[in-house]
């Protein structure tokens, strides 16, 4: 492999983990260097770091800090009618 493809892959952890998982980037890269930015391309949607990816994971923590807000919300409300029916009953059983 070309001294330029090995400085370019040692430059970045990710890449490294990446080529040893996908073995079949170490034989494209060796064919044609020319392919380092479709690795680097194939190795940030391995790891879910594109942009769509990255909104994609924002979109589903803020659905879920949604549903959370939600429960407490619901939560809170019941037992806000559990004390005040409480209160009612102790006051009918004066």
């Amino acid at each position: 492999m070309r001294k330029d493809v090995l400085d370019f892959l040692q430059s970045d952890e990710e890449y490294i983990k990446f080529i040893r998982q996908q073995p079949k980037w170490y034989r494209k890269l060796s064919r044609n260097p020319e392919l380092v930015e479709d690795f680097r391309l194939a190795s940030l949607e391995f790891f879910g770091k594109t942009i769509p990816q990255r909104v994609d994971k924002l979109q589903n923590q803020v659905q879920m800090a949604s549903f959370m807000i939600d429960m407490f919300q619901v939560l809170k409300e019941q037992q806000g009618q559990s004390s005040t029916s409480d209160s009612d009953d102790a006051t009918e059983n004066e």
